[in-house]
C-alpha cells in the first residue's frame, strides 16, 4: 500500500523536481502544498493533488494531516531570499521558522515516521569553508538563524517525541522550474531573466564572491530516496556540488549559454554577504555514495534551454519590506 506524503513548498522550483522524484517511485500518494507566492501552479503536474495553502494557516494545516495521515513530510517551503532576509525580519521569522514549527507540531500529533527539512548552508556563517557537518553553526543573517533554529527544534522533537528527521543543507540551487522572476534571489535565475529583458547583469560587489552552484537535478533525487533508508535518520547532510566558483565566472558562463555576447555587467555597491561559502560532501557520499553531480556548464545549459522557452518572467511584487535602512539601492526600484 502506497504511503501518504506531504511535501510543502511543491511549486517552486526544488519542489517541483522533487515531487516528480518521487512519483517515479511509485510508492507514495503525494500531497503538493504551495501558497504560490514564489512558485507557479504550472510546476505541478496534473496527476499530483495540489493544495494552495500556507504552511501558516494552521486550521488547514491541521485538517490535512488528520485527513491524510502523512507518514512522511518533505519542508521545503520558505522565503529563500538570504541577502533580502535582513530587511524582513519579521516576515522571514514567521514563514521560516513559525510555519515550520506548525508542520513539526503536527506530525508530532499524528506520528509522522520522518520530517526531511531542507535547511541551507546559510547556518554555517563565515570564515569555515570547506563547511562540513560537524562545524558549529554560526549563521550571519536572518535567514541561517531561521533555518538553524528549526534544527535544533528538530533534534528536540526527536528527544523529546521520538520525531525522526533528515536534514538536508543545500546550496546555490539552480535549475528549471526557478522563479526567475524574483529579484532578490537566485542569481542564475536573475542573471537569465536580465538578458531576456536586454539588460545588464548586475553584480553586488566587486563579483569574487565564491559559491559552489548546484543543479537542482543532481540533489532531489537523493532527498526522494532518503526516507527509505532508515540510516539516513536524525543525520544532517550538505548536498550539492563541490567545486566554488566565482560570480564573475558565472555571469560569463550564463552569458556564453544564453548566447549575448555584447551583454554588459554593472557592478553594484558591495551588500552585506558571506564573500565565500561552499561545502564539503564527504558525509553523504558515505551514506548514497558518489552521487551525479552536473558541470556548471551543462547545468546552465539545461536551465537556459528551459528560459528560452518559457520566456522572461515577472514576479509579484513584493510588499513585505520592513526595514528600509542600508537597502541596497537595487532593491528599490
Amino acid at each position: 500500500m502506497k504511503k501518504n506524503i506531504l511535501v510543502t513548498g511543491a511549486a517552486g522550483f526544488i519542489g517541483a523536481h522533487l515531487i516528480r522524484d518521487l512519483y517515479k517511485l511509485n510508492l507514495f500518494n503525494i500531497v503538493a502544498l504551495d501558497d504560490l507566492s514564489g512558485g507557479f501552479k504550472d510546476n505541478i503536474p496534473e496527476d499530483i493533488e495540489f493544495i494552495e495553502c500556507s504552511i501558516n494557516d494552521i486550521k488547514l494545516i491541521e485538517y490535512l494531516f488528520t485527513k491524510y495521515k502523512f507518514q512522511y513530510v518533505f519542508h521545503l517551503a520558505a522565503y529563500a531570499a538570504e541577502g533580502l532576509s535582513h530587511f524582513i525580519r519579521r516576515f522571514n521569522y514567521q514563514n521560516n521558522l513559525i510555519g515550520s514549527i506548525n508542520l513539526i507540531n503536527e506530525s508530532i500529533r499524528n506520528n509522522v515516521e520522518c520530517f526531511v527539512f531542507t535547511s541551507s548552508i546559510a547556518v554555517y556563517g563565515k570564515n569555515q569553508v570547506p563547511m562540513t557537518e560537524e562545524m558549529q553553526p554560526k549563521p550571519e543573517d536572518p535567514y541561517g538563524i531561521a533555518k538553524y533554529a528549526v534544527e535544533l527544534d528538530l533534534k528536540n522533537a526527536k528527544e523529546l517525541f521520538g520525531l525522526n528527521s533528515i536534514i538536508y543543507r543545500p546550496h546555490n540551487v539552480y535549475g528549471e522550474f526557478q522563479n526567475i522572476g524574483d529579484k532578490y534571489r537566485n542569481v542564475v535565475g536573475i542573471f537569465m531573466n536580465q538578458i531576456l529583458n536586454n539588460k545588464n547583469l548586475s553584480v553586488f560587489g566587486d563579483g569574487e564572491q565564491q559559491r559552489a552552484f548546484s543543479y537542482v537535478g543532481d540533489i532531489t533525487p537523493i532527498i526522494a530516496n532518503s526516507v527509505l533508508n532508515k540510516n539516513c535518520y536524525n543525520q544532517i547532510f550538505n548536498i550539492g556540488a563541490d567545486k566554488p566558483f566565482t560570480v564573475n565566472e558565472l555571469a560569463k558562463e550564463v552569458i556564453l549559454c544564453m548566447e549575448k555576447n555584447n551583454t554588459v555587467i554593472d557592478y553594484l555597491p558591495a551588500r552585506n554577504e558571506v564573500k565565500i561559502a561552499y561545502s564539503d560532501h564527504s558525509k553523504i557520499k558515505n551514506y548514497f555514495g558518489e552521487y551525479k553531480t552536473t558541470t556548471l556548464q551543462e547545468g546552465l545549459s539545461k536551465m537556459a534551454n528551459w528560459v528560452y522557452k518559457v520566456g522572461a518572467r515577472k514576479s509579484k511584487k513584493f510588499e513585505n519590506i520592513e526595514i528600509l535602512k542600508n537597502l541596497p539601492k537595487a532593491w528599490l526600484k
